[in-house]
């Protein structure tokens, strides 16, 4: 099965929904775009739309929340993490309130629309916020793990994903998953890489692709970002060589708080593959990423490169 994350989120909310009247799922214009039509129509009195106002959006679902409400704010992540800052900072961290953000179409889904619509700071915005946690899942199998935990605690979070269908990182009934700890893909002694989102999959086929030739590499699926599993990334680190991968920009962006950490307790040759500090080609995902060298060819030369 390959459908989009976002329709996995809908799927699990529908499934929780029918038991929990609590859940309630706000849109802002997004129930299309965001795969929730299908919880609109089967809850219509656990849905509200609240239109293109997402700072309203936001506010909206914390005051839910402050009185057991269990929301999820829907809307595109590059809106949603820029326009309602405040609003997350003040009404969901500060006033800890339990909103489940899920930012949709994340980093260049939105392709040829441009800067406009591409969400690369998202994850430096978000996580620069006290009390707010950040979360990029890779596949369909990890995006419902990670619902079903976030539908259970009492914490604001941000959820990233993607706008199309990606290939399965794990296999169905095989999904190791424990909340704010990475997983460990594989495991090897020349190098290690360390991704988050859809960059876990060309990660995976550039470390299998690498093992071929002989060259051992440690794969980490950093799907919480914040908070960031420093004890994994340690473990990256004894590798002597450390590659991180990211649908954002270097500034802020996992691969700098992976640095940070690396600097800070075990130094070591750290490579951020990341987007450029500038508005991206035009082209759809895939094009952008294999421009820009954040797919498993991209990923491979790097590797080469690094441990000459």
């Amino acid at each position: 099965m390959n459908i989009p994350n976002r329709q996995v989120v809908c799927n699990v909310l529908i499934e929780l929904a029918e038991q929990d009247k609590n859940i309630v799922v706000l849109c802002s214009d997004s129930r299309g775009s965001g795969s929730m039509t299908d919880f609109a129509n089967t809850y219509p009195d656990q849905f509200v739309e609240v239109g293109i106002a997402e700072q309203s959006l936001v506010s909206v679902a914390a005051g839910m929340a402050s009185v057991g409400k269990k929301p999820v704010a829907v809307s595109p992540a590059c809106f949603l993490s820029t326009r309602s800052m405040e609003q997350i900072k003040v009404d969901c961290a500060y006033s800890h309130n339990n909103v489940f953000l899920l930012g949709i179409s994340g980093g260049v889904s939105y392709g040829a629309l441009g800067m406009t619509h591409h969400s690369n700071t998202d994850i430096a915005d978000i996580a620069s916020i006290p009390g707010m946690r950040v979360y990029l899942p890779s596949d369909r199998l990890q995006t419902e793990k990670l619902t079903r935990a976030l539908m259970t605690d009492q914490h604001p979070a941000y959820v990233r994903v993607g706008r199309n269908p990606v290939d399965d990182v794990y296999e169905e009934g095989n999904v190791p998953f424990e909340m704010n700890k990475a997983t460990f893909l594989r495991e090897g002694k020349d190098l290690a890489i360390i991704a988050c989102g859809e960059m876990v999959l060309y990660a995976k086929k550039a470390a299998d692709a690498l093992a071929k030739e002989g060259i051992e590499a440690t794969v980490i699926d950093m799907y919480c970002v914040k908070p960031l599993d420093k004890e994994a990334v340690l473990k990256a680190a004894q590798t002597g060589r450390v590659i991180t991968v990211e649908e954002h920009v270097a500034i802020g962006g996992m691969g700098s708080m992976v640095s940070q950490v690396i600097a800070t307790n075990n130094p070591c040759k750290v490579i951020n593959l990341t987007l450029p500090d500038e508005p991206v080609i035009t082209g759809n995902s895939k094009e952008i990423f294999h421009y820009y060298g954040l797919d498993d060819e991209g990923i491979i030369l790097t590797a080469k490169e690094l441990i000459k």
